[in-house]
């Protein structure tokens, strides 16, 4: 009998499924006063954010939900996986560090997630569930099969922009999401009215949404509401805002001095216990049953994980990214092939994918009707209905549309106008796409592509010229890919798509017009592995992106004058190809690397530190980088053609190196 058929009848039906929402709210409630106890036993470690006192919300909301629907939590989501139907054995496993837990001991207490149970994770960051939660509904709404998601967060999260940029993403492509509140009163140490002037319900009107408010701690109540909600989104209804007034009796997390709020109040609130308001309709001797059943059944649960291991330290770089799938490099191309330009490789590529897969799609700032700013994805959205889709300008929910839709199964390919505007979005980054594989333990997969693009030397600005590759670069578990050439940009973008790794492509925008050879449709280019581009025996220059077509012609130059220059293009930035450069530094015993982001902190540091680590014995001269200073991209073209390397500052370098 499925969860949403208790909710019709009387009597002793009414009664039982009150009995078991009971025993899941005594469930949260036994963990988390475990939990408590075995942190301040220091048997669990890192940080604890409990729930107690908001268990009917959790519990409520995930009533009438199945399998399928799916999830996303708060760093107080102890409460919501288990109510969506995670073990608490695995869980208590995972809170103390061990190998067997939820995430094998890499998530902790704030991280939890198990795709498979439609469970999207727990998050360490405040509002990062929201975009998640757009992009598992953009997964629901592109297979359509009725599927919803609710997506967890406190008050204090309103604060947050991704609020704004989930929700009303979730608004223009009416999504079906639940944006459940659980307003606890209390962001961190704050009270609501000192952060809000705004109720949820005028927010809501805001955005063109549905608004409901419920009794938090009313388990009924919360059911109630949200099978009404879920019906109406599981027949095409779009997104609703609810609120869920409860409270929360622990501070904000354990150890907490709770100096900002009277005991008086905590107090006060505890009357409205939601196991209490639960027990006053439930026969005593059924929930004292409950009570020593559950009991039982977290005592078990501590007693396992206490017997359990720790992750063994030979274990440490597992799940970082997920096994590649070998890609041969492919044979030289002839001669006499067709001439294509990178633009074209570009909208190729992603029209070759999305034939190819149903599970890959296209988003991103007017890649739809509008075809992209370059013309890049022209024609594509009327190919490919509902699979090339316009956003907001909303960096953060477009990577966290991608986040949340790949780990939902999807391939989505979603893109940043411009590689400057990464900073907006760099969360979804940085502790989404590139962590959650990692912090579950290999839960989550993460399937997605970032493209975006660059280029200095047309007085775009500080603000639209920057090479941020070694922000990227500097991230585990993100791959970081940047072409040279037509063919590559095809052949790369490709494998970057079907990658099971979440990959940043990166393009130049210069290079949109670049003509070289078209390759075959099959075409690819593994990632992760450099390619020696000219031959050399004097000094190796390794390059990446336009600037190897810059080293190309210095290599040129230094040929008439006897000195062989081999060429280097990196292709993939991260993960370093090695091999390739030090095989190359063996031969030829000088290193210079050329590149368009600013020289200081840069890959050109990361590559030299390399040489004089395990290349030092064949190193004839000092390691050099061509690179401009440590200054913003200038807008005046005196200053921009100062501050960029070209072919000739090149050449000087590889002159001064070739001479030592």
């Amino acid at each position: 009998m499925t969860q949403a058929s208790h909710h019709t009848g009387t009597g002793s039906a009414q009664t039982d499924r009150l009995l078991e929402m009971y025993r899941r709210m005594r469930r949260i409630r036994r963990f988390e006063e475990r939990a408590s106890d075995l942190y301040k036993a220091t048997e669990i470690p890192g940080f604890l954010h409990l729930s107690i006192g908001q268990e009917a919300s959790a519990v409520g909301a995930c009533w009438p939900l199945g399998p399928r629907d799916g999830i996303t939590s708060t760093h107080r989501g102890h409460g919501h996986v288990l109510a969506k139907g995670l073990d608490s054995a695995s869980m208590m496993a995972e809170l103390m560090g061990k190998e067997a837990g939820t995430c094998h001991g890499r998530g902790g207490s704030m991280h939890i997630a198990d795709p498979g149970l439609g469970i999207y994770g727990a998050n360490g960051i405040v509002g990062a569930g929201l975009p998640i939660a757009a992009g598992v509904a953009t997964a629901a709404k592109l297979r359509a099969a009725g599927d919803v998601v609710v997506a967890f967060f406190g008050d204090g999260a309103v604060a947050q922009g991704m609020f704004h940029e989930a929700v009303n993403l979730a608004a223009v492509w009416d999504l079906p999401v639940v944006f459940l509140c659980e307003n606890n009163h209390y962001s961190e140490f704050s009270p609501e009215a000192e952060q809000h002037r705004a109720p949820l319900s005028a927010r809501a009107a805001g955005y063109g949404i549905e608004y409901q408010h419920v009794d938090g701690n009313d388990v009924l109540a919360v059911a109630q509401t949200m099978t009404g909600i879920v019906a109406r989104l599981r027949a095409g209804g779009g997104p609703v805002l609810l609120e869920a007034e409860t409270y929360r009796w622990h501070g904000h997390y354990e150890g907490d001095p709770e100096r900002y709020r009277p005991a008086e109040e905590v107090a006060a609130a505890k009357e409205r216990d939601p196991l209490l308001v639960a027990r006053r309709q439930l026969d005593a001797a059924a929930a004292d049953a409950v009570d020593e059943e559950i009991d039982k059944e977290i005592e078990a649960a501590i007693d396992w994980a206490r017997s359990l291991p720790e992750p063994a330290p030979e274990t440490l770089h597992d799940y970082v990214s997920a096994p590649r799938v070998p890609i041969p490099e492919p044979a030289p191309l002839p001669a006499d092939a067709e001439i294509f330009r990178s633009m074209d490789a570009v909208r190729l590529a992603l029209e070759h994918e999305l034939t190819a897969d149903p599970t890959v799609f296209v988003a991103g700032i007017d890649v739809g009707a509008g075809g992209n700013v370059f013309g890049l994805t022209r024609g594509l959205a009327q190919a490919f209905p509902g699979r090339v889709r316009d956003t907001p300008i909303s960096e953060s929910a477009v990577v966290g549309t991608a986040v949340g839709a790949a780990m939902a199964g999807m391939k989505p390919v979603v893109e940043i106008m411009y590689m400057d505007f990464i900073g907006v979005c760099l969360d979804m980054l940085l502790n989404q796409a590139a962590k959650l594989r990692f912090m579950t333990g290999g839960r989550a997969s993460m399937p997605l592509v970032v493209r975006t693009q660059f280029g200095a030397g047309r007085s775009s600005g500080s603000q639209h010229s920057q090479s941020l590759e070694a922000i990227l670069a500097h991230i585990p578990g993100l791959t970081v890919v940047m072409p040279s050439n037509p063919a590559d940009t095809y052949g790369l973008l490709r494998a970057a798509i079907q990658d099971p790794n979440p990959v940043v492509f990166v393009e130049n925008r210069l290079q949109y017009g670049l003509k070289g050879p078209k390759p075959p449709a099959d075409h690819l280019i593994p990632l992760g592995k450099a390619k020696v581009v000219r031959e050399g025996t004097d000094i190796t220059l390794v390059s990446w992106s336009r600037m190897v077509q810059d080293a190309l012609a210095a290599a040129e130059l230094l040929a008439g004058e006897g000195i062989g220059v081999e060429v280097i293009d990196l292709r993939t930035i991260s993960p370093l190809d090695r091999e390739t450069v030090l095989a190359s530094l063996a031969k030829t015993n000088r290193l210079v690397i050329a590149h368009e982001a600013v020289r200081d902190f840069g890959v050109g540091a990361e590559l030299a530190a390399m040489a004089v680590d395990e290349g030092f014995w064949h190193l004839d001269a000092p390691v050099t980088r061509v690179a401009p200073p440590p200054v913003p991209a200038p807008y005046a073209p005196s200053l921009e053609r100062v501050w960029l390397p070209s072919r000739d500052t090149i050449a000087e370098t590889l002159r001064r190196i070739a001479a030592v």
